[in-house]
């Protein structure tokens, strides 16, 4: 166990908090509009990738009970083993996101909750450039980021016995991030929380 990698410290800590995670940000209720406004964008029947899935609910359970194709993939080997058992009609990877591989114009949304905040800074303008080839034309991107740059970490998360990290960029160094990939922002609004914030973007491949 490498304690000075970053993504093994945000792997241990989301097998650590897995039920609390769900619990503390309340995993029935959470994103309801948003897939909703989702799903009336999306054609129906559609393939939509859940980046950081986690346990499955509410984002994969959701839009595979409204007839989208679902993948699922997150870091957490137990995350995806809860979602395996939680959403059985969705497929879930159990892998790092920025080593996945898709083929080209897979999906017709690929949604990102709470998830690139966990990827080094270095890695995510990558990642973004190829969650927009994974895109077919005028497919949306959906995702939540920094909104403020922090990069740290927050010991014994939730309680859980378990340390967590993370780092991001502001919201303006995102927004450039995503339209250089090749993306398109339509839409972007502040989610807050605590004594700061997200930034949620809804970007379109042309």
């Amino acid at each position: 166990m490498d304690i000075t990698d970053p993504k093994d410290v945000v792997r241990r800590g989301y097998d650590a908090v897995s039920l609390r995670y769900d619990e503390v940000y309340g995993a029935e209720t959470k994103y309801q509009s948003l897939l909703d406004d989702l799903c009336r964008r999306i054609p129906a029947g559609g393939t939509v990738l859940d980046l950081g899935c986690g346990s499955g609910v509410p984002v994969a359970r959701t839009l595979a009970a409204a007839g989208y194709r679902v993948t699922g993939i997150d870091i957490s080997e137990v995350q995806i083993r809860r979602a395996r058992g939680q959403v059985p009609q969705a497929e879930f990877i159990h892998a790092d996101a920025t080593a996945a591989v898709f083929d080209a114009a897979s999906f017709d949304a690929v949604v990102s909750f709470f998830a690139l905040i966990h990827i080094p800074l270095a890695e995510q303008p990558p990642l973004l450039r190829r969650i927009a080839g994974w895109l077919r034309p005028g497919g949306w991107f959906v995702a939540t980021t920094g909104h403020g740059a922090w990069t740290g970490t927050e010991e014994n998360w939730l309680g859980g016995g378990a340390p967590m990290w993370w780092s991001h960029a502001d919201a303006a160094t995102n927004r450039e991030w995503i339209n250089e990939a090749g993306l398109t922002v339509e839409r972007e609004e502040f989610i807050p929380e605590g004594d700061g914030g997200h930034a949620l973007f809804w970007a379109r491949r042309p």
